[in-house]
């Protein structure tokens, strides 16, 4: 038998997982291509409610409003992007622009196609940077214009990005469809970009927001393009891009919406674009939370992180709209931080850290919380009590056991659905 050391005291990793933070990259080695800030943009106002979120000026206000309080002085969250096709939307475009004048620390931006009829839209806005779509893939150029093809759908996006600098706006072009698209496209368009907005000086230096629009990019840098995330942005890089002229917007039809976001900052991306719980087209944009959970873990954001409990307000107001977090949605949800399970319950009554990715109710203002069923067991009980009483119950106490009486009775005549304190605390009372 091989022998297993026995340490004077348990090994927590607590380089990795702190008592008081988030959990940390304990890097073996640094990314060179790591950029030195990093930060994101959100996307609620446009692709939140594209993907079906139904934003009325006053609600599409105090949504900005909160992610103004979750992001305060840290830099997290710096811009957000407004439609400009509807009265309503300009209207919380106002507001929004109204409230930055003021002091508040997110900018408003505006998201039209990268037409001349759009850029004179927002030619008057007061805005200072628009996003601009110009779709990338053959999937694009061949079929959304007539006759179609590259050149064509080029020559439409110069025009528009041309008029636009004259206009003193910086220009934010939205690559869509990167993910499929050809770098015979990409690379001599974002050339022409680069030279057309050249004489304009660095104020309105362009952006470009790669977009992986169905969700079909990699994380992996051994996967040819136009798939792997990591070879876009060394492409971008090879242009003369830096890490602050690039954006990354991706989609999660796939499932790798956070994991291809972490590919693009550790390959040289500065900004995240995406929306804060999960809200989007189809699947949903990049959860803005945890993009800033890891980059936080990334060593960003030491001197002033985000206020994450200020996002439980943007729980609420999703429930008040009709469009709730889904109940088992990380961090958020309701059943994020609740276990039915006994052995879980009965970790957490003896060691809480043992069943909790990090310290919850200091960095979320949330509960750790145990629902009951069949297999909660006596310690779901103890921690149900011990959370909202404070009182320490054993096992073998008459309260408990005629709690848990009760409780197994309900499950034997046949019930499916779990049990909450509301259910038990008269039983506790009264024993």
């Amino acid at each position: 038998m091989h022998t297993i050391p026995e340490p004077d005291e348990p090994e927590y990793f607590l380089k990795s997982f702190p008592r008081d933070a988030f959990p940390t990259y304990d890097w073996a080695e640094r990314p060179a291509t790591l950029p030195d800030d990093a930060w994101t943009t959100e996307t609620t106002h446009r692709d939140g409610q594209q993907g079906g979120l139904p934003l009325s000026t006053e609600q599409s206000l105090k949504i900005y409003d909160i992610l103004c309080r979750f992001t305060a002085n840290s830099g997290a969250i710096r811009q957000a992007e407004f439609f400009v096709y509807r009265t309503s939307d300009r209207t919380a475009l106002e507001g929004a622009l109204e409230r930055y004048r003021g002091g508040a620390p997110i900018e408003p931006t505006t998201w039209i196609r990268a037409t001349a009829k759009d850029v004179v839209l927002i030619q008057s806005l007061g805005i200072r940077e628009t996003g601009m779509l110009a779709s990338a893939s053959d999937y694009h150029t061949f079929h959304k214009f007539k006759p179609g093809g590259r050149n064509q759908a080029a020559q439409t996006y110069l025009d528009a990005v041309k008029m636009t600098l004259d206009a003193g706006i910086r220009p934010r072009l939205h690559l869509e469809d990167a993910t499929r698209a050809s770098m015979d496209f990409m690379r001599p368009f974002i050339q022409n970009v680069q030279e057309i907005s050249a004489s304009y000086g660095p104020e309105l230096r362009p952006k470009f927001r790669v977009c992986d629009t169905m969700g079909l990019g990699l994380p992996f840098e051994d996967v040819a393009l136009p798939r792997s995330i990591p070879r876009i942005f060394q492409e971008m890089h090879r242009l003369g891009l830096q890490s602050s002229d690039l954006e990354f917007h991706p989609h999660n039809d796939t499932w790798l919406v956070v994991a291809n976001c972490l590919a693009a900052v550790r390959t040289g991306c500065s900004v995240i674009n995406g929306t804060s719980l999960g809200k989007g087209e189809r699947t949903g944009n990049a959860p803005l939370e945890a993009i800033l959970l890891h980059l936080i873990g990334m060593g960003y954001y030491q001197k002033q992180q985000p206020c994450f409990p200020a996002l439980n307000e943007l729980v609420r107001l999703y429930d008040e709209m009709n469009e709730p977090v889904p109940p088992k949605y990380p961090l958020y949800g309701r059943d994020a931080h609740r276990t039915r399970a006994g052995v879980h319950a009965d970790g957490l009554n003896k060691f809480w850290w043992m069943y909790a990715p990090f310290n919850v109710p200091e960095l979320l203002d949330r509960p750790l919380e145990v629902s009951l069923t069949k297999e909660s067991g006596l310690a779901g009980l103890i921690f149900l009590v011990r959370q909202h009483t404070g009182r320490e119950l054993s096992k073998d106490d008459a309260q408990i056991q005629k709690a848990y009486a009760w409780l197994m009775q309900e499950f034997d005549a046949g019930r499916q659905t779990s049990v909450e304190w509301e259910e038990i605390e008269p039983i506790i009372n009264r024993a």
